[in-house]
């Protein structure tokens, strides 16, 4: 058997958290099983759709990496992959579960509806048009009544799902209402379009959030009533707010919580400045354990031991408050190349015009300071910023380094910025590691170093002095200690 498994999100918004780390799951399991991933567009809810969600979603996906083999975008065999485009389908076999006894035309009126609400029928519904002799319903077509077809749900008995999380699980049939699978208006609701969908493209397995679970009874009647072979079911956990108090919903907005942010959109990531292989393992670490108490892995690594039994069913907390640690551990293992580009759009946003080669210098050092790219625009912000020098001469002394030492300290460094030909990381250390051990009373280069760094950069965070002073380079190098001479 091939595994064929579809991540379907509704276009009612932007890629929630909680629905990336299912799409990812999903993923996984499919490349883990070189099977297929397929994305579908359940786009029935027509009055709840935003337009633009739908691309806005696949282009959260694509950031993550989280590539399919079929779907609205580039087809595939079992297309269209977009649900409103699918509706005769949906008609056809609605209509099948009727003209077999599985289903039934159901005329109630919304003011019936309300007034069983009212009256406290169970499930606010009490079936009255489930039994209605065929010459009644025909008149009632004849008239122009409006009607929904509703499933006949088995009314005694248990319905036994088996589950690949939580095992074993049963329902008493009783419990389960007649829901609609065609609404008025010709559109199925999820119930039937997501069987039908499912049995014509050829999922095996079918991964989606615990909400669903209490549906599922009805689900695995209508594959039965169908005569279809049934996909392996999977119902992932939810994801709670940080408070352990509820589901972190499509509703919830960013917000912060003691020390950290709560994101809830997978663009709110991008933006903050995570890496999507950051974001990804930290997914990855809720709800299932890479094992070896390894908490940072690269993915494809992940993927050869993922299995959807090893799922823990328990909802779960996101740990924002690790999140930046794990983000940094991917910045600190990044190409300097590759995390210039990365941290360069960042740059160009708080109305910096970069000099790549500048930045390239300090990539290195600067990676093992970061823990989201935004903050390089701190970091780097005396790189494209002439701002005069606030220190004063007694701040840029120490006491192993007194104002008079200090003073030819940065002569020292002056002359060598001056007149050297050798402008080089190499030679920039050696020779202010030397004036700084010349010119302190404990032979210790530190104190220089340090005030001579705060003086170049005007900032107590920076990439460290030698790098800084390259990605100056000479002639700004010279005009910054010029300055620093001028306080004396």
């Amino acid at each position: 058997m091939t595994v064929r498994v579809r991540f379907a999100p509704s276009p009612t918004g932007y890629l929630h958290i909680g629905g990336a780390r299912s799409a990812l799951f999903t993923w996984m399991f499919a490349r883990k099983h070189g099977g297929q991933f397929i994305l579908r567009v359940e786009d029935t809810d027509e009055k709840r759709t935003v337009e633009g969600a739908a691309e806005s979603q696949m282009a959260a996906l694509r950031w993550l990496g989280l590539n399919w083999d079929e779907g609205p975008d580039i087809g595939g065999p079992y297309g269209p992959y977009i649900q409103t485009e699918r509706r005769e389908i949906y008609q056809k076999w609605a209509n099948w579960l009727v003209e077999n006894g599985h289903a039934y035309k159901c005329f109630a009126t919304a003011e019936e509806l309300k007034a069983m609400r009212d009256a406290g029928v169970p499930f606010g519904y009490d079936r009255r048009y489930r039994d209605m002799p065929a010459e009644e319903i025909e008149k009632l077509e004849a008239e122009g009544k409006p009607y929904v077809i509703r499933f006949k749900m088995p009314l005694e008995g248990q319905t036994i799902i088996n589950d690949a999380i939580r095992g074993e699980v049963v329902f008493d049939n009783s419990q389960i209402t007649d829901f609609v699978l065609m609404k008025s208006t010709g559109l199925p609701t999820y119930h039937l379009a997501h069987v039908v969908d499912d049995h014509t493209m050829k999922i095996t397995h079918i991964t989606r959030g615990d909400e669903w679970l209490n549906t599922a009874p009805l689900h695995v009647n209508i594959w039965k009533a169908f005569g279809w072979d049934m996909p392996v079911l999977a119902h992932l956990p939810v994801i709670l707010n940080p408070s352990g108090k509820g589901k972190l919903s499509k509703r919830t907005q960013s917000f912060q919580d003691g020390q950290f942010q709560v994101l809830v959109r997978v663009s709110e990531f991008q933006e903050a400045g995570y890496l999507p292989e950051a974001v990804n393992n930290f997914l990855a670490n809720v709800g299932w354990a890479f094992g070896d108490d390894q908490e940072i892995f690269e993915i494809e690594d992940a993927i050869q031991r993922f299995e959807l039994e090893d799922i823990n069913p328990a909802p779960a907390r996101l740990p924002y408050s690790k999140l930046d640690w794990i983000n940094g551990q991917y910045i600190q293992e990044m190409d300097e190349v590759d995390l210039a580009k990365a941290v360069k759009p960042f740059l160009e946003n708080a109305g910096f015009e970069v000099n790549v080669e500048a930045l390239l210098i300090v990539m290195e050092a600067m990676s093992k300071r970061l823990k989201r790219l935004p903050e390089a625009v701190d970091f780097l912000r005396f790189l494209f910023e002439e701002k005069a020098l606030e220190e004063t001469a007694d701040s840029l002394t120490h006491k192993q380094m007194p104002l008079d030492q200090a003073k030819v300290a940065y002569e020292a460094a002056y002359a060598f910025v001056t007149d050297t030909d050798s402008f080089d990381l190499d030679t920039i250390s050696s020779t202010m590691m030397s004036i700084g051990e010349a010119n302190t009373s404990s032979g210790k280069a530190g104190p220089f170093l340090g005030k001579l760094r705060l003086a170049m950069t005007g900032q107590k965070v920076s990439p460290p002095l030698f790098e800084s002073m390259l990605a100056l380079g000479q002639d700004r190098s010279k005009q910054r200690l010029e300055e620093i001479l001028s306080k004396f």
